[in-house]
Formats: structure tokens, sequence, C-alpha cells
């Protein structure tokens, strides 16, 4: 079994190497914490750090990232700093200096976005970075980033890709647009791998749950989804979640081994269950949850997050959905019945369309899949929130077990 770096990244004895890494870029580590985890059991393990530095100008937050992995450092690693521990070889970097993602060092800083955003002439006269602000939707270390753009009333979304995924995301892009779903419209590329798109109308699925009346009808978003044109079927296979359940069962168990026996029971039930379905040829999302849907007036309004889109399974992205609805974290009273409403006015169309036992079991492979994300960003109550997530995986199983 390959040593992943697992527990020299997440435990006390990667102070030194990142004692030893911000010397190199001349400051003084005063203090750090671990604030995500990325895990790919027995292969790599990828962390972040918030560190406090010392500085000659004066005392900053800083992000750094570490990646070890069992074998041997990846091309990309050139891209960080190389420091050894003991045997082993890790590649570290300070944000936003990601070794996979070139563009986030300009998408970062206003003043640098705003130079980006006056190269692909989007306004009638140049802006500067006091014109615009930045958030940072979402960041997987070595992976990708999101970040929102401001400016004026103008909003965009910038998203910072790998080299070898960003014609693909573009293809993809342009592929649904032309056929005509509300998907984002592309703005401008740029060659460290930027895809500047605009804000689509409505408000996201995930804000309008919990507004007054049905944000939607499942109906419309089976429609929407059948919408997508036949030539996405024609695309690169992206394997569906329930694929990779023994993987994600793996990394829900690794810190928290009390889970393994009902996280196996799980895992077993869904492959079972599940193996005597083809992988199917409908155009899918791949990645279809409320983040990714706009609604406005009752209707769907556009979709978002097109670079999974491929064939596979309509349960899969129905599937999708109910897992992302079942393990919503911190909500009061009202939004929990809130959502258990919908559920039990959705499901039961969703099951029209699709195999209800398939639908279960596929979702339930979902919530495995989600069990990993406390952990995986350090929340504080991480362990509640995954035993919570297994117990509605059991439960979505055990309606069909």
């Amino acid at each position: 079994m390959g040593d992943d770096g697992s527990a020299l990244l997440t435990g006390p004895d990667v102070g030194p190497l990142l004692t030893a890494a911000v010397r190199h870029a001349r400051g003084e580590l005063v203090s750090w914490q671990l604030e995500h985890v990325d895990q790919a059991p027995e292969q790599s393990t990828t962390a972040t750090y918030l560190a406090t530095v010392q500085w000659s100008h004066g005392q900053r937050t800083e992000l750094l990232g570490v990646s070890a992995r069992s074998g041997e450092l990846q091309a990309t690693d050139a891209n960080a700093e190389i420091f050894a521990d003991g045997s082993r070889r890790v590649a570290v970097w300070l944000y936003p200096n990601d070794p996979d993602l070139p563009g986030l060092a300009r998408a970062a800083f206003p003043d640098r976005m705003a130079e980006v955003l006056n190269s692909g002439h989007l306004f009638p006269r140049p802006i500067t970075g006091e014109q615009l602000s930045l958030a940072m939707i979402g960041y997987r270390p070595r992976r990708r980033a999101v970040v929102k753009v401001v400016v004026e009333s103008q909003v965009f979304y910038v998203k910072i890709l790998r080299e070898r995924l960003f014609n693909d995301v573009f293809a993809k892009h342009a592929l649904l647009l032309e056929a005509g779903l509300p998907s984002p419209q592309v703005a401008m590329t740029t060659d460290d791998h930027l895809l500047v798109t605009r804000e689509l109308p409505g408000r996201s699925l995930a804000r309008a749950l919990f507004d007054p009346g049905d944000p939607c009808r499942a109906e419309d978003l089976i429609g929407l989804l059948d919408a997508m044109p036949p030539a996405v079927a024609e695309l690169d296979r992206r394997p569906p979640w329930p694929d990779a359940v023994a993987h994600y069962g793996r990394l829900v168990v690794a810190p928290m081994p009390e889970a393994a026996s009902e996280v196996q029971w799980l895992v077993g039930h869904i492959e079972q269950g599940l193996a005597g379905y083809p992988p199917g040829n409908e155009p899918t999302h791949g990645d279809f949850h409320e983040g990714q849907v706009r609604v406005e007036g009752g209707k769907v309004v556009g979709i978002l997050d097109v670079d999974t889109i491929g064939p596979g399974r309509r349960a899969d992205d129905l599937a999708c959905l109910i897992g992302h609805l079942s393990t919503i974290q911190r909500m009061n009273r009202a939004q929990e019945q809130k959502v258990r409403d919908i559920l039990a006015r959705w499901v039961p169309v969703f099951d029209t369309r699709v195999d209800p036992v398939e639908l279960r079991l596929r979702a339930a492979a979902v919530v495995l899949s989600l069990a990993t994300g406390p952990y995986r960003s350090q929340e504080t109550d991480w362990r509640e929130q995954t035993a919570s997530m297994v117990r509605a995986a059991t439960a979505l199983v055990r309606q069909v077990a």
C-alpha cells in the first residue's frame, strides 16, 4: 500500500516543512492551521493551511498549499517549490501561485483582473481594479477555482481551469449555447486558461428553495435536462458518482473508522443493486444540483457548470439533486420542513421518469460522496456532519433494500 502523505500533511509533523517553505520565501511562520484536505487514498494528498506569516513589511495571513504523493512527483509539481521531508519530496506553494492553475495569480487580484477584462474589450472604456470587486466562490487546490467579479452593474464569473481541461470545457459551453439551452455565455478566454462568463438571469435554486411558494416544478427540471442536445451523448463519458462509491467510502472511513461497518454495508448494497443497469446514453449534466439551477417567477431560467456534460443515465442527474437536497447543512426548523416538503413532492415525479430503485441507490451514492466534504473542508463539527450524511445515505438504501 502506498503512503499517500495524509498522515504527514494532517499531523503536527508538517509544521517544520511549512516553516522551511516560508523561510525560503523570506518570511517567518508565526502560526498555522489545517484548512482543507484532498486525499486519494494510497496515491496522493493535497492540503492547504491558513498561516500567519511575518514578512519584512509586516504580518499577513497566507494560504499555503502542500502536495505529497506515494510515487513520483508529477510534471506540474515543478511549478511549485520542492522540499524534502526525510525520503519524501513534496510540492509547496503560496496562494495564489497554484502549480496547476496558472491563471489564478491574475484572477485573485483586482488590478490584474481589471487588466484581464480590459484585454477582452468588455467595456466601452478601460476599467481599474478600484472599479471591481472580487469574491472567491470556490477553490479546490490544484483542480479549479471560480471567482465572482462585479463591475458596476455587471457580474461575471471567472473559471480558473487546468490546461488539459480548458478546451474541453470551452467546447461544452459552446455546444449548449448553440442548442439554445439557458447556459452561461462566454464573454472571453485567456491563454492562461481563464474562462469568463456572464451572469445568468434569475436566482439560484439553492436560495430560492427557502422563498415562499415553489421555486419551480419538478417537471421543469426534468424538461431542462431532457432539452440537452443529442450531441452531448457523443462526448467523452464521465464516470457517474456510483462508479466511485467504494472510493468515497474509503475517504469517509479513513478519518472516521468507527463508520466502517455502516459504510461497507452501504457500498455493498449500492454496488450490488446497480450492477444490472447499463451505463446509459442519454445526454446528462453530470453534476446536477440546486446550486447549478437558476429560477425566476417559478420557472427554470438557467443552468450552470456545464463542464461535466456527457452520456449517462437521467437517473444520475435526478439522484444528484436528491442527494444534495438531502444533505443541506445548518438549516433552521422551517427550512428543514420546506426541503422535506419539496422532496416529498418532487421525488414521486422523478419516479415517473426513471426507475425508483435506481434513483434511490444512485442518490445514496451521491450522499456518500458528499459525506467526504466536511472533513476535507475541516469543519469544526465534521464528525457529526459526516455521520448525519452516512445516515441519510442509509435511509435512502433502506427504502429499496
